[in-house]
């Protein structure tokens, strides 16, 4: 289903990717022992991250390499955010609606570009989760840290994905690229918001820490127990032993010493 790539100005790109490249250095900024140039790089892989993530897996040339301004834009918001920390921080609700105004625009331009290059719809709505969320995620794998993408907390690829259905969806019935990227953007800064705003999230996975839980209160209990009583029992099934077995106990058998001869055979020998 080839279609027209949604598109917005140079300026509001630019804008999405500053804005990335701020948060990036605002995150970088609490770990120690990184100069400036390791949080220019880390500014530049957040801001551009999800852009070439989306480009490499098109096989095309980074929309980013395209002009300078990209590089200029994000080396210089991830330096103001390693200068003003502080101050930015107490902007903080200003810098979570931009991030998620650009996680839609993210993923409306790398959905629609996908299909423009006559992608399925499940590889494009693919790529458009990746080209709205790859920038988080490669700053994490620089920083040699669990990537924030895959843990417990409110809903980042999850609003992303949802934005991007919505536009195939509209897109499908024949509506106008820019109205349904327009939607896809509204419809995923709406949840992001919201999921910040009610601390929404996915539910955690819980086959494997059910049992963890059960055996840690196995062991508690018996902890307690040796507290309050003095004798700790250990939660262990010890198999029974048969009835036979408790009625008719077994008698020690007695070892017999048998005395041996020399072998030239003159006599016993000591015991």
């Amino acid at each position: 289903m080839p279609v027209e790539t949604f598109e917005m100005p140079i300026a509001v790109d630019l804008v999405a990717v500053g804005v990335g490249s701020l948060q990036g250095a605002l995150f970088a900024a609490g770990f120690k022992r990184i100069d400036l140039l390791g949080v220019a790089i880390i500014g530049i892989a957040s801001g551009i991250g999800g852009g070439f993530l989306r480009d490499i897996l098109l096989g095309v040339s980074p929309a980013a390499f395209s002009s300078d301004l990209y590089l200029i834009v994000a080396t210089g918001a991830a330096f103001i955010g390693m200068l003003l920390q502080r101050l930015l921080r107490k902007a903080d609700p200003v810098i979570t609606l931009f991030d998620a105004l650009s996680l839609g625009l993210f993923g409306a331009i790398g959905t629609t570009k996908a299909l423009a290059f006559g992608l399925p719809i499940a590889p494009a709505l693919f790529i458009g989760v990746v080209s709205a969320v790859g920038g988080g995620v490669l700053r994490d794998v620089i920083l040699n840290i669990p990537i924030a993408l895959m843990h417990v907390g409110s809903l980042y690829a999850v609003a992303a994905l949802l934005g991007v259905t919505v536009l195939a969806v509209l897109l499908a019935f024949d509506v106008p690229v820019m109205v349904a990227g327009g939607v896809c953007v509204a419809v995923t800064t709406l949840l992001r918001l919201l999921a910040v705003r009610f601390g929404w999230s996915l539910p955690e996975q819980r086959a494997l820490s059910r049992i963890r839980l059960r055996k840690q209160r196995q062991v508690e209990e018996a902890i307690d127990q040796a507290l309050h009583t003095g004798m700790l029992t250990v939660p262990i099934a010890l198999p029974q032993p048969q009835p036979d077995e408790q009625e008719t106990p077994t008698k020690p058998r007695r070892r017999r010493h048998r005395r041996g001869r020399s072998r030239g055979g003159s006599g016993p020998q000591a015991p």
